[in-house]
C-alpha cells in the first residue's frame, strides 16, 4: 500500500483532528521512505519516523513511560483490531526478512551489552528469543512475534539515530535491508488499522500543531 492511496483514504475519512493530524505525519513520513530506495540509510529513518508518528503520545511528560511499554500499549491495540492482517504479514515473511533479522546478532541489544562488557554472555537470551519467535508464529501469538521484532528494529533504530554507524556503511547493510523490507510493509497496514479504527484513543500527540 502506497502513501499516495493512503492520503486519499484520509481524505475520505472523518477522524478526530489529533488523528488526522498524527496519520497525515506518519504518511508524510512513508512518502519520504518511498523516494529512498536506492538510499537504505534515509529508508529505515523516514519509515521509522513514520512508525514513531502513529504510536508517540503526550503522556504529561514525554518520559514519563518507558518507550517500550509505549510500544506495547500500541502494538496490543492494532492486534485487538486487525490481527489476521498483522498475522498474515509475519508468515508470509518470517522465512525471509523476519526470520533473518531475528538471528541477526547485531541487531540484538544484548551482544552490544556483552561487547561494552557490561554482561558475561548474550548467547543464551539470543537463542531463547529466536526459539521465542518461533514459537510465536507457530502459536498465532502475533503480539509476542511484533515485540521480538519491534526490539531488534529499535536496537537498528538506536545504532542510526545515535551515531552509532557510519552512513552508507558496508557493515549494517544486510539488517537495514531486512529492516526496510519490513517496515515498509508494516507501517501501511499500521496507518490503514488506525484510519479504519478513529474512534479508538490513539492518545493526544506529543507535539500540536501550534500557530
Amino acid at each position: 500500500m502506497q502513501a499516495s492511496t493512503l492520503i486519499k483514504k484520509l481524505k475520505t475519512t472523518t477522524l478526530p483532528e489529533t488523528l488526522t493530524i498524527r496519520i497525515h505525519r506518519a504518511i508524510s513520513w512513508l512518502k519520504s521512505a518511498e523516494k529512498q530506495e536506492e538510499n537504505l540509510d534515509l529508508k529505515f529513518i523516514s519509515l521509522w519516523v513514520s512508525f514513531n508518528a502513529c504510536y508517540a503520545v503526550d503522556l504529561n511528560g514525554i518520559s514519563s513511560k518507558p518507550e517500550k511499554a509505549k510500544l506495547r500499549d500500541f502494538t496490543s491495540s492494532l492486534v485487538q483490531f486487525d490481527r489476521t492482517r498483522l498475522y498474515n504479514l509475519f508468515w508470509e515473511k518470517y522465512s525471509g526478512p523476519v526470520k533473518v533479522l531475528i538471528e541477526n546478532k547485531f541487531v540484538f541489544e544484548k551482544f552490544w551489552e556483552y561487547n561494552r562488557g557490561e554482561a558475561n554472555d548474550y548467547l543464551p537470551a539470543f537463542n531463547k528469543s529466536i526459539a521465542s519467535a518461533t514459537n510465536c508464529l507457530s502459536k498465532q501469538n502475533i503480539e509476542g512475534l511484533i515485540e521480538i521484532v519491534l526490539e531488534r528494529l529499535y536496537t537498528l533504530r538506536n545504532q542510526l539515530i545515535h551515531g552509532g554507524a557510519t552512513y552508507n556503511s558496508k557493515l549494517n547493510r544486510s539488517q537495514l535491508r531486512d529492516a526496510c523490507n519490513i517496515m515498509q510493509l508494516l507501517v501501511p497496514i499500521i496507518i490503514d488499522i488506525m484510519l479504519d479504527n478513529g474512534e479508538h484513543d490513539w492518545g493526544e500527540i506529543a507535539y500540536p500543531v501550534v500557530l
